[in-house]
């Protein structure tokens, strides 16, 4: 797998094996009947990557591909300008609305929820197909390799530009990338400041050529907002903490994730493209919430 930047260090995108990726996604997970209009919001505002599930239990799926509908019908935007991810969930991350037959065989259920998540977001293609999740924590079982094998051929055969994984450390990526046919562009993660923001993972994602997209950047680590150092990085470059956390992601390789609802937050979001942080900077905040 290749990706490079396509507009330098500050810019706005990633060319990964021919595919134009946001280096800034919009996730849409728990925002229920706001979907639509949350959506419909961040695209207005800038966001040209759009982060969904197949997952009712927390994701609204259908109302991304509606509001996906409307900035299109108002010709606000084309379906080549906004990239759409997606995920199969297992049964254990579903409730009762699930998107297939759950005594399908794994293979089925991954092929059903494509069939489904085609449907609700109105499109013939997603961008970006994520497992979201494996079934065990140690290892990968063999529903995860069913999962993994049909999305596979679901990307051969078009249906998924590129594939990716969630919530799997290192091992259990060692050992996909190791078997995988095709290879996962990306590795999307909560990302905890106090354990060196996913560091191993990210070390091993930059040897692989694999993007990591870390989310719960803000939320999982609320105690960086009182931190001197932090808030000096802040000060120095005239912007908030919460940017200065999502600059550094960027600066270290991450697509971060947003989930914000609202708008003015969204602009400051975008808002991080406008300046980069020192190599100590960089340093300085990957070690903040683990230094002595």
């Amino acid at each position: 797998m290749s990706y490079s930047e396509s507009s330098g260090n500050t810019g706005r995108f990633l060319q990964i094996n021919g595919v134009r990726v946001p280096r800034f996604l919009y996730g849409t997970a728990w925002k229920e009947d706001r979907t639509e209009a949350l959506t419909t919001l961040a695209l207005g505002m800038g966001f040209r990557g759009i982060d969904t599930a197949n997952q009712r239990k927390h994701y609204f799926e259908a109302a991304v591909g509606k509001a996906v509908a409307g900035v299109k019908a108002r010709g606000m935007l084309t379906r080549e300008q906004v990239f759409l991810q997606t995920k199969f969930t297992h049964r254990r991350g579903q409730d009762h609305r699930l998107p297939y037959d759950e005594n399908a065989p794994v293979a089925a259920q991954v092929r059903q929820s494509m069939k489904m998540s085609l449907e609700h977001l109105g499109v013939d293609f997603v961008d970006s197909y994520i497992l979201h999740g494996p079934t065990v924590r140690d290892g990968l079982a063999a529903a995860d390799w069913a999962a993994w094998r049909t999305m596979e051929a679901l990307h051969k055969d078009g249906l998924a530009r590129l594939l990716g994984v969630s919530n799997m450390n290192l091992k259990q990526l060692q050992l996909l990338s190791a078997k995988a046919e095709v290879q996962p562009s990306f590795v999307q993660n909560r990302c905890y400041a106090a354990r060196a923001w996913d560091k191993p993972v990210r070390d091993f994602c930059a040897k692989q050529g694999i993007v990591y997209q870390g989310f719960s950047l803000l939320t999982a680590n609320r105690q960086l907002g009182k931190h001197p150092g932090m808030a000096e990085i802040a000060k120095r470059h005239g912007k908030g903490i919460d940017q200065v956390i999502f600059r550094f992601a960027l600066d270290a390789g991450m697509i971060p994730l947003t989930g914000t609802t609202d708008a003015q937050h969204m602009k400051t979001d975008l808002e991080v493209f406008s300046f980069s942080l020192s190599p100590e900077e960089i340093r300085a905040v990957e070690t903040a919430a683990i230094a002595k």
